[in-house]
């Protein structure tokens, strides 16, 4: 299994939540192979490689 990727640590960054509303978005766009979403525990914006079903 592999590890999340953390995009935006939301506590050290400075971004609205309009912007990261924006860079989620933008995110998703670029990564199609990841789910994007924003981890309460980590509070940070992650991507985690999505889980291929068969």
């Amino acid at each position: 299994m592999t590890s999340d990727i953390i995009y935006i640590d939301i506590r050290t960054s400075s971004v609205t939540m309009g912007g990261i509303v924006d860079k989620i978005a933008s995110l998703q766009k670029a990564h199609p192979d990841q789910e994007i979403f924003m981890d309460g525990d980590a509070y940070a914006i992650v991507g985690r490689q999505r889980k291929v079903s068969a």
